[in-house]
């Protein structure tokens, strides 16, 4: 969906779930220049409330070839083991395989020991450390 999209206020309390640092004023911001640069946001909805959301770019390199890296990816908390998580996995598979996609990568905080639990449930393997030098 695009940075104007109305159903961005319903994507935000979800998102806010794991961002929570995050404003709505900053969170359209952000969203907003990462729009600009490939960055997506998509929201699971049912009965016309959205229950998941995710966030990814497409990208291309040397070592994975194309893929998609998912940025962020959360179920409310209500709405947990419920099947919502693993509906927008899947469908986030398919955008990756219909955009000729070899993987789908993402990148999780050592401390969310429940979310990996998902991620190895979905067939995610650990294939690296991720370093990181701030600046």
């Amino acid at each position: 969906m695009a940075p104007g999209d109305e159903r961005l206020s319903e994507i935000y309390p979800v998102m806010n779930e794991l961002r929570t640092e995050l404003s709505e004023a900053a969170f359209r911001d952000i969203y907003s220049q990462g729009y600009r640069e490939g960055y997506r946001l998509v929201g699971l909805f049912d009965e016309g409330r959205c229950r998941a959301a995710a966030g990814y770019h497409l990208s291309h390199g040397f070592l994975h070839g194309r893929f998609m890296y998912i940025d962020d990816l959360v179920t409310a908390s209500r709405w947990r083991s419920k099947g919502y998580g693993r509906a927008l996995n899947r469908y986030l598979h398919e955008v990756a395989q219909r955009n000729g996609c070899s993987s789908v990568q993402l990148d999780s905080g050592t401390q969310r020991a429940e979310a990996h639990r998902f991620y190895f449930r979905e067939g995610y393997i650990i294939s690296s450390f991720h370093f990181r030098r701030n600046l």
